[in-house]
Formats: structure tokens, sequence, C-alpha cells
């Protein structure tokens, strides 16, 4: 597998990493089977596509992007889909976040 289609599927698993967590927060603690169900299946995919981008990446990079993938991507659905709140500190503290997995990926 090339470089490039593990970061894409890197990517991939991050982006399905966020479904997967509104996936879970609408199970209500895996009392509503459907979305118990959907979560379940998003958590094998990801993780699948997690796994197989692992075999080229490094280790510390590609989780540090993952992470931060599902951590940003996370608190923006959160605001946008729940209402969460989107003040200046979680805001600061999502770019840094966003800064420092961009340093990680041009130092890698």
């Amino acid at each position: 597998m090339s470089p490039s289609l593990a970061w894409l599927l890197l990517i991939v698993s991050g982006i399905i990493d966020v479904a997967w967590a509104l996936a879970a927060k609408k199970s209500v603690g895996f009392s509503e089977p459907l979305w118990a169900g959907i979560s379940l299946a998003l958590l094998v995919i990801f993780i699948a596509l997690l796994t197989k981008a692992l075999t080229v990446l490094p280790l510390g990079t590609a989780y540090a992007v993952w992470t931060g993938i599902g951590a940003v991507g996370s608190l923006a659905a959160g605001v946008v889909l729940f209402g969460e709140s989107s003040d200046a500190v979680r805001l600061t503290f999502a770019a840094v976040t966003i800064l420092g997995v961009v340093g990680l990926k041009v130092s890698s």
C-alpha cells in the first residue's frame, strides 16, 4: 500500500470515528438498539481502517493525526448538533490541537 493511500485510510477512519461518537451518544448508553448496532458497526470499520493505515504510517504521527481528527471533529459535531459550548477557550484549544497535528505531520 502506498503512503498516500494509507493517509487517506487514516483520514477516513478519523471521520468514521466522529460518526461512531455521534452514534454512541445517540445510543443513550446502548439502550437504543438501532444506534447501538450502528455504533458497533462504525467501531469495527474505523478500527479496521486505522489498523490497515498503521501498517505503513509511523505510529506516533498517525495516531496523533487520527486522534486530532476525532477530537476536533467530535467537538465540532457537538457544537453543531447538540448545542454544546463554542466559547473562545474551547476553540483555542481545538486550534492548538490542529496545530499540533499539523506540526507532527510536517515533521515526520
